[in-house]
C-alpha cells in the first residue's frame, strides 16, 4: 500500500501564515509526487473531530498539524494511544512543541523530516479529561494565557512574527493585579500545602510561552513531569527573576523549587486557572498526570 499523507491545516494559525504556508507545501508535495489529503479547521475543536475520523482509515501514513501548539493539542486529543504518527509543520506564535522536538522552523525542512524521519514515541501530559504536550499552567500562568487568546495585540505580533511579546505584554498586564494564592498540591501521594503561590507549571517539554524555559531540564520520554513552583516572591522580585526564564537561569532563585512527579492534584481555596499548550482547558481542583510512550511523532 503506497503512503498517504493527512494535513489538517488551521487557517487562522499565525494569524493566516499557517494557510500561506500551505499553498508552498502543497507545491512541494505535488513536486515530489507525493500522495496527500488536506483538511482544514472550521471551528474550535474541530481537528479533534477530524483525526477521530481519519484514525479508523486503513490508509494513514502521518497526520500532519499545519498550525501552532493549540492546532497540535487539537490533533494529538484525537491521535493518543494509536501507532499513526504525529508530523507538525509549526506556523503558530508559540511553536512550543517543535521547539522541544528540534522540527524545523522552516516549512520545507519540517516537511523533509515528516517524508523521511523515523518516528519517536513520547509521554503525553492529562489534564482532568484533556491531553496536552508541552506545559500546562496554573494560576498566574493560567491568566496570562486566557489573556494573551483575548488580546488583539496577539493577531498583529503573529503578523510580524513576534508572538513571543504578546505572552510578555500579558504578563505584565497580569501582574499588576495578581495576588498569590495558598494552595494544596499532592505530587505522587506526597502533600505540600505553599502559600502565597503565584504559579506552578507542570512540563512535559522545557518550554512556553513562545520559547520561556520554564523547565529547563523537562524530558519528553523519561515518564515524569518537571514541576516548577513559583511562591513567596514580591512583584518587584518576580519582574526582576521572569527575564531570566527565557534562559531558563531563573531556577536558582530562593522563590522557585522544582520536583517531579507523575501524578499531581492542585487544590486551591478559590479556582484558578488552567492552560495547557497555551490553550484554557478548565479551573482548580485539577488532576494531572503522565501518560508514558503515548504518542508517536515525525
Amino acid at each position: 500500500m503506497s503512503s498517504l499523507y493527512h494535513f489538517i491545516v488551521n487557517k487562522v494559525s499565525g494569524n493566516g501564515r499557517a494557510l500561506k504556508i500551505w499553498s508552498k507545501i502543497e507545491k512541494s508535495l505535488q513536486n515530489k509526487d507525493v500522495s496527500y489529503r488536506v483538511f482544514f479547521t472550521e471551528k474550535p475543536k474541530h481537528a479533534t473531530l477530524l483525526v477521530r475520523e481519519l484514525k479508523v482509515q486503513e490508509n494513514v501514513t502521518a497526520i500532519v498539524a499545519v498550525g501552532g501548539d493549540g492546532t497540535v493539542q487539537e490533533v494529538i486529543n484525537g491521535l493518543i494511544n494509536t501507532n499513526i504518527p504525529l508530523g507538525i509543520i509549526p506556523a503558530g506564535s508559540g511553536n512550543d512543541f517543535s521547539r522541544g522536538l528540534y522540527v524545523p522552523l522552516k516549512h520545507d525542512e519540517a516537511l523533509e523530516r515528516i517524508l523521511n524521519g523515523e518516528p519517536k514515541v513520547i509521554d503525553i501530559g492529562l489534564v482532568n479529561s484533556t491531553y496536552f504536550c508541552t506545559v500546562a499552567g496554573i494560576g498566574f500562568d493560567g491568566e496570562v494565557a486566557q489573556k494573551t487568546n483575548a488580546s488583539i495585540y496577539k493577531k498583529w505580533l503573529n503578523y510580524v512574527r513576534l508572538g513571543q511579546i504578546s505572552y510578555i505584554i500579558s504578563a505584565l498586564n497580569v501582574l499588576l493585579k495578581y495576588r498569590p494564592a495558598d494552595i494544596s498540591l499532592m505530587v505522587d501521594k506526597k502533600l505540600y500545602k505553599i502559600p502565597k503561590v503565584w504559579l506552578i507549571a507542570v512540563a512535559n517539554f522545557p518550554f512556553y510561552g513562545g520559547g520561556i524555559a520554564i523547565c529547563p531540564e523537562a524530558k519528553n520520554n523519561d515518564g515524569l513531569f518537571d514541576i516548577c513552583i513559583v511562591q513567596g516572591m514580591s512583584k518587584l522580585e518576580f519582574l526582576r527573576v521572569f527575564p531570566l526564564a527565557f534562559k531558563g537561569n531563573h531556577t536558582t532563585s530562593p522563590f522557585i523549587k522544582i520536583i517531579r512527579g507523575k501524578e499531581i492534584t492542585i487544590e486551591s481555596p478559590s479556582p484558578l486557572m488552567i492552560h495547557g499548550d497555551g490553550e484554557m482547558i478548565g479551573q482548580t481542583p485539577v488532576q494531572i498526570k503522565i501518560e508514558p510512550n503515548a504518542l508517536h511523532v515525525m
